[in-house]
């Protein structure tokens, strides 16, 4: 056993979240003609309304923890989904514990891909729209979101492709001029243990960072088996978008952003390459499009490295942890999960007691609620706030990452942002009745990834 498994076996933590093209432009340019934003809520006297579009168990969370902040007022107003049972069982949670700030009723409550635009029609301009839809909804809900003048909190990944990311950042910008204010669900930067270790990386206190080392290694997940009988193929893809590309970018991107974006933010750089390698294993029945191993080396300008290791494969070594080594010493940056962090540094690169150089006090106040309070505070006294940009980009490195491992190539930040293979070009047309942006073999199983046939797309 390794110093590292040493000493964090016995660490435990939760996560809410772990287990629960050119038309574009056209219709973001005509949806921000003309906006005007106002700079703030008065501080703890006017009632910000939300409106929570996707109510699985990231969405049903994130409505739980803007409920939770205690800055002022603040009110749940409408809800959406495409699937009436997820939103009916969303609502029943949310109402059990936050009864009195919650003003749904069954008229503001709607079913189908544009249910959005009908929660968001609830809420004055700045107010709050949660995203909590799968990834490929992003950039549509954004465009809408600017244009109503909201202020917003969307889970990550943002993006999933070279086309989409580009589109995302011009919203960025947009949503930047008009002063909104945007959260983006990697947490983590919010973590008050995270935020010291920077601060201490940055001065040196492990020497210049020279590799980073991040593992995410558990059991099965992002599987998709047959599609059930009676159940229309786009249908079966959102509720299972964890499996498809075009909704989620995979397990790759939906599962490992947080640890590859926190390895970036402390080093303080986006990598400029990445290469890569993965593979299936055991599949049985599953007909989704996900490697089950993944290991990514990617490369910052000058230089050093960051490795990534994924894994979802039963009776395996465990692992969920990301390690920062310097030329003076070492950090633990996640200890096992997203929270606690338990961040700390030692001197010189065996993680031992006797080593310990620093070590951030428990408990900690979980980051998921940090996310919140900061962003809702930025709303009531006007304070500048919008991740958008940020997240965007942390959502094309991860893509990045998996393009390399997916294609076999060495893959550039150039080359993946100016990528042409947009998985899923009319997203913003899709209703209930539309057929997928995937289409099934004859089998019915989906095409997958097959590296060194598809140099220059994934699928």
């Amino acid at each position: 056993m390794n110093q590292k498994q040493k000493s964090h076996r016995n660490e435990t933590s939760i996560t809410r979240r772990e287990f629960i093209a050119s038309t574009g432009k056209a219709v973001a340019a005509s949806a921000l003609a003309g906006v005007a934003i106002p700079a703030v809520h008065a501080a703890g006297s006017d009632s910000i309304r939300v409106a929570l579009i996707g109510c699985g168990g990231r969405g049903t969370g994130a409505a739980g923890n803007a409920l939770s902040t205690k800055s002022g007022p603040i009110q749940l107003v409408a809800m959406a989904d495409v699937f009436e049972r997820k939103l009916s069982s969303s609502f029943q949670d949310l109402k059990a514990r936050h009864a009195s700030q919650m003003d749904v009723p069954t008229d503001r409550q709607f079913i189908g891909f544009d249910g959005y635009r009908k929660a968001m029609d609830c809420l004055r301009p700045g107010d709050v729209a949660i995203f909590a839809t799968p990834p490929a909804f992003r950039w549509v809900h954004f465009t809408y979101a600017i244009a109503k003048g909201l202020n917003v909190f969307m889970e990550k990944p943002i993006t999933v492709d070279g086309p989409t990311t580009r589109r995302m950042l011009e919203l960025a910008e947009e949503s930047e001029r008009k002063n909104l204010k945007v959260g983006v669900g990697l947490m983590v930067r919010h973590c008050r243990g995270r935020q010291e270790l920077h601060r201490r990386i940055q001065e040196g206190e492990i020497g210049d960072l020279m590799l980073l080392q991040a593992y995410r290694m558990h059991g099965p997940g992002g599987k998709a088996g047959p599609r059930p009988a009676g159940q229309s193929e786009l249908l079966y893809q959102v509720q299972r978008f964890h499996g498809f590309l075009w909704a989620s970018g995979g397990i790759f991107s939906d599962y490992n952003i947080h640890q590859i974006d926190e390895c970036c933010w402390m080093k303080n750089a986006w990598p400029v390459s990445a290469q890569g390698v993965g593979g299936r294993h055991y599949r049985g029945d599953s007909v989704d499009q996900n490697f089950d191993v993944y290991a990514v080396e990617y490369t910052f300008p000058d230089g050093a490295k960051l490795i990534f290791n994924g894994r979802c494969m039963s009776g395996c070594h465990e692992e969920f942890a990301s390690y920062g080594h310097g030329t003076k010493g070492s950090a633990v940056i996640s200890t096992s999960g997203h929270a606690p962090g338990r961040v700390r540094t030692y001197r010189g690169h065996n993680m031992t007691k006797e080593n310990l150089a620093w070590a951030f006090p428990q408990p900690e106040k979980s980051p998921y609620q940090l996310e919140w309070d900061d962003l809702i505070d930025a709303i009531r006294n006007g304070r500048a706030y919008n991740e958008a940009r940020r997240g965007t980009v942390a959502s094309l490195v991860t893509s990045m990452g998996r393009m390399a491992a997916h294609t076999g190539q060495v893959v550039t930040y150039d080359q993946i942002l100016n990528g042409q293979h947009e998985f899923a070009p009319a997203v913003d047309r899709l209703a209930m009745n539309s057929a997928a942006p995937l289409v099934a073999g004859p089998d019915g199983r989906y095409p997958v990834p097959a590296p060194g046939q598809k140099e220059d797309r994934e699928y």
